[in-house]
């Protein structure tokens, strides 16, 4: 494996290239990266073209560095960070953030079937690379471009030193997951498989108030809603949002602990630390937003959420006493009466959840790309995707028409 700054598949030309010449570079820690180095590729517009965003905070250098620095990924965590960097004439045209898996958890674009078959016929799908945000299903871009620099090309010599990767560290394949549906489509003109599922996300149809929202709605779901959000506080339950210097380590130690216990049963082992979310709260407060639950003066329930420049990204949830409804409250409608309130396009609430859609969010598809070494399994996942694209356009549809938003006369 190589160390930071040598080159992974670089071009022609022996060790001084042609100027002009494109040349790739593996670098094992974000940290040798600098930050604004980093934040101009991945939010640049180049980048967040056709992505509905401007800014996407799980790309920026302080998440990811966050990842890395807390030890959530790096170790043994089985996510080993390889990013990939591609430079013309010293110049970075873009970065991939990268990280060699030896397993498939974390990630939300399930393969573990790929795996099985494959090592069941003989064959070795670990390592494999993964091209993504750990632990995040959202959508954001995973070809990071300088800014004036042609996507095409950048997005080719990323992809050129990913495969270069791929053979250096004997890896069965590469995964770029939760794409931008442009992304997706110039990695599926460079060989990728594509592959898409879906979400469920939240429109702002420029509703000004949550009672402008529910005037959408049909007259039952409005009522339902009504209903729930009146239960979930029925118990002397008050909400408080917490962003900004607002956040304190006496917010994140309560967050925490209600992440730990309902992500110790849902998922058996969490995947984030204590640490992380103090280094968050310190690097990007002001893209974070904690919706607390308090109750007797105890916080007894929690989300954070995080804020995009037109979106609220919801992530992780938890609590210590159970109150009904009160999941839907913190996750999904106050996400709501935020975004409204700041005048943000949408809220993405996350991976799965059928559940979601009778409270005003829509099925959404999402977009991932897989390059498969190996022709028999490649063969075998292709004729899988086409069979399996089918299903979630028919399963989409069938989910739009059930949304609970007016249909003619109410």
């Amino acid at each position: 494996m190589e160390t930071p700054g040598e080159r992974c598949g670089a071009a022609e030309g022996g060790d001084t290239p042609a100027p002009g010449t494109l040349q790739v570079r593996v670098v094992q820690r974000i940290g040798e990266i600098a930050a604004a180095d980093w934040d101009r590729c991945a939010h640049s517009a180049e980048s967040m073209a056709g992505a509905g965003e401007s800014h996407n905070p799980f790309v920026s250098h302080a998440f990811l560095s966050a990842l890395e620095d807390s030890g959530c990924v790096g170790g043994r965590t089985g996510w080993v960070p390889l990013h990939v960097a591609a430079e013309r004439d010293g110049r970075v045209i873009g970065y991939a953030p990268c990280y060699l898996k030896s397993h498939s958890q974390g990630e939300y674009v399930f393969d573990h079937g790929w795996a099985d078959a494959f090592e069941r016929a003989g064959g070795r799908y670990y390592p494999k690379l993964q091209v993504s945000v750990p632990f995040t299903p959202v959508t954001g871009p995973r070809f990071l471009i300088a800014p004036g620099e042609d996507a095409d090309e950048a997005t080719a010599a990323l992809v050129a030193g990913l495969r270069a990767l791929r053979r250096q560290v004997e890896a069965s394949s590469i995964h770029a997951t939760f794409l931008p549906e442009a992304e997706a489509e110039r990695a599926g003109a460079l060989g990728f498989l594509r592959r898409v599922d879906q979400q469920f996300h939240w429109d702002n149809d420029g509703y000004t108030t949550f009672d402008d929202f529910l005037g959408a709605l049909a007259s039952r779901k409005r009522k339902a809603i009504k209903r729930e959000r009146r239960d979930a506080l029925a118990t002397g339950l008050t909400i408080e949002w917490v962003t900004g210097a607002d956040l304190t380590e006496a917010h994140w130690d309560a967050f925490y602990r209600f992440y730990m216990d309902t992500g110790s049963r849902k998922w058996g082992r969490p995947y984030l630390n204590r640490r992380f979310f103090s280094l968050i709260g310190e690097r990007m407060p002001e893209r974070i937003l904690l919706v607390m639950a308090r109750r007797e003066g105890q916080y007894v329930a929690g989300a954070i959420n995080l804020i995009g420049d037109r979106a609220l990204y919801g992530r992780n949830w938890g609590c210590i006493e159970d109150h009904p409804f009160l999941h839907f409250e913190v996750c999904y409608y106050q996400a709501i009466e935020f975004a409204i309130r700041h005048g943000l396009a949408r809220v993405e609430a996350g991976a799965q959840g059928e559940h979601k859609l009778a409270r005003g969010y829509r099925p959404v598809i999402t977009h991932s790309a897989h390059d498969i070494a190996d022709s028999g399994l490649r063969a075998a996942i292709a004729d899988y995707l086409r069979r399996e694209a089918r299903h979630v356009a028919a399963a989409a549809e069938e989910l739009d028409a059930a949304t609970p938003f007016r249909r003619g006369e109410d």
